[in-house]
């Protein structure tokens, strides 16, 4: 049986698109997976990645200075989770390899493979976090580099949506394949909505590019039909209690305990409408195609989204809910306020007819399709 080793700075269990991945492949290969954490499959030989090494203030600074210098090879091939993956893997010969976002692609090439390396670059990587101002100084151009200097020597390569695939291919000459994030297909059916109290959810991690306070200031807008409930991943930051404490004070909104990755659409199943008002920040949440859009298809409810163009192209293409012509809270809440329960329960049909098409075994196809491809196993 021929072998696949996927690599990710993260932790494999919880890392949903990488979780998929190790899934899908396990069927047809002999997988070899090195991350964080081990992954929730079966039978794959687990290489554990140590944390990042602490480091001193004069290591701080003669990293900066390699980055401002632009010493990219020094500075990549310098760190610890990269030399410790060198080692481990050294004595490994698979037939591919397919690399985590394109941090692990320099690695994953100098390793040894029969058949070459895949890369699932994910997001955006060059403008990954470009709203922070440190990442800009001294990262903007060395991400810039990585793409350029290893994207052309992959034999595949993967993105979350179309708007990123035509940024890699306008910029890198890279053709990339859509693998969107969705989740696997759930067996569900959409529930009936009580007509006073219109339940709204919304789940995902805080961050401040994200603003998820203008969701709680959407609900300022809504009439007393309806409820808001946030699964938040927690952080311990101090945004992310802030955010808590603005739900707190709104009668009308609760924050859940947090639930694992493969039961959120069960969970989301007793929900109405599933909400996100991304506004484009940055690049990435501009063409945003979220695991959450799908999981809110998955769980059979109303989709109430802000234009992302991404993410309102298939709720428009599917009519699975409402798209607001703006980012303003009071413009999705005006599109809410109009609904009524026999509305939303044709949303709620809509994204039930759509849950077959929009689930990760359509994008398992797409990704053992390349694995078969560069790996010759067909």
């Amino acid at each position: 049986m021929k072998s696949v080793l996927v690599i990710s700075l993260t932790d494999l269990a919880n890392d949903p698109r990488v979780d998929r991945q190790i899934t899908a492949l396990s069927a047809r290969y002999r997988v070899l997976a090195a991350g964080t954490a081990p992954p929730a499959v079966e039978g794959v030989r687990f290489f554990p990645i140590p944390p990042r090494e602490g480091r001193t203030a004069a290591r701080q600074a003669w990293s900066a200075l390699q980055l401002k210098a632009r010493r990219y090879e020094d500075y990549y091939w310098s760190q610890s989770q990269v030399r410790w993956c060198l080692d481990a893997l050294a004595g490994e010969r698979p037939s591919a390899i397919i690399a985590n976002d394109v941090v692990t692609l320099p690695l994953a090439l100098r390793l040894d493979s029969e058949c070459g390396v895949i890369l699932d670059a994910h997001e955006y990587a060059p403008r990954e976090l470009e709203d922070r101002a440190f990442w800009r100084f001294f990262f903007l151009d060395y991400s810039d580099y990585l793409c350029r200097t290893y994207l052309p020597r992959t034999r595949g390569m993967f993105t979350v949506c179309r708007s990123l695939a035509d940024e890699y291919r306008s910029d890198y000459g890279v053709a990339p394949e859509v693998l969107t994030n969705a989740p696997p297909y759930h067996d569900l059916a959409p529930r009936p909505t009580d007509p006073g109290t219109i339940r709204i959810v919304h789940h995902g991690i805080v961050t401040p590019s994200r603003r998820p306070e203008l969701m709680m200031e959407m609900m300022n807008h809504l009439d007393s039909r309806f409820h808001l409930d946030l699964f938040l991943v927690p952080n311990g930051s101090r945004y992310f209690d802030e955010v808590i404490a603005l739900a707190a004070r709104h009668p009308r909104v609760r924050v859940m305990p947090t639930v694992p990755m493969r039961e959120l659409p069960r969970v989301l199943n007793h929900y109405d409408i599933g909400l996100f008002l991304l506004p484009p920040t940055t690049f990435g949440y501009t063409h945003a195609l979220p695991n959450k859009f799908f999981e809110f298809i998955q769980a059979r409810l109303a989709v109430a989204i802000g234009p992302s163009p991404e993410m309102a192209r298939l709720a428009k293409q599917y009519g699975c809910g409402i798209v607001a012509e703006d980012f303003e809270p009071a413009t999705l809440a005006a599109r809410l306020n109009a609904l009524d329960p026999e509305s939303i329960a044709r949303y709620k049909q809509r994204s039930h007819e759509a849950a077959p098409e929009l689930c990760f075994e359509k994008n398992a196809d797409t990704l053992l399709a390349m694995v078969e491809r560069v790996t010759g196993s067909r």
